[in-house]
């Protein structure tokens, strides 16, 4: 072979070479992460609908346990959901027993659509007393949640006991139209 075919078989591999890397680099490999993203969408997207389609074939329970919890919440009128709330707390007490020390209350307004009424409770008595009040809390059909929980010995052999709750009941505020 000689030297002048040799050099232009050597620029015409160059080129090719050269060709065949920027195509990959411009074409090959922006199509092939398109190809990918696309593909991760169309995945995306078929989860969705396969949700869609679950939320719509519950929708009458998911729509009648709303309606429940929507009856159940406390009222928009906050002298009314206060004492709402203190009478529950009485009938609790009464009910288990236990002496009620301190009732502290607090209002947030977290959002437009609702807000919640915070409740710190402090009770004393036995094991058995407290632990009848708390399930009365958690059976209750009013909207409330338990946030927090302390238990803490009031003598030194643990048959007096106190309790403190953090309460709070939802308020869900009428939509303006």
């Amino acid at each position: 072979m000689q030297i002048k075919n040799r050099q232009q078989v050597l620029i015409i591999g160059t080129i090719a070479v050269v060709v065949l890397f920027a195509g990959d680099r411009l074409v090959l490999s922006p199509l092939l992460k398109a190809w990918s993203t696309r593909e991760t969408r169309i995945a995306d997207l078929g989860k969705d609908i396969s949700r869609g389609n679950m939320l719509m074939q519950r929708e009458r329970s998911i729509r009648s346990r709303w309606e429940q919890w929507s009856r159940n919440t406390l009222s928009n009128n906050t002298s009314a959901a206060e004492q709402k709330l203190f009478q529950a707390i009485d009938v609790w007490a009464q009910s288990s027993g236990v002496t009620i020390s301190a009732i502290t209350p607090q209002w947030k307004h977290d959002s437009d659509d609702y807000m919640t009424f915070e409740c710190r409770v402090d009770a004393a008595g036995d094991l058995g007393r407290l632990s009848r009040f708390l399930y009365s809390v958690e059976r209750e059909p009013m909207a409330l949640r338990l946030e927090l929980v302390e238990l803490a010995a009031r003598d030194k052999e643990g048959q007096q006991l106190s309790l403190g709750l953090q309460l709070s009941g939802l308020v869900l505020t009428p939509q303006k139209r």
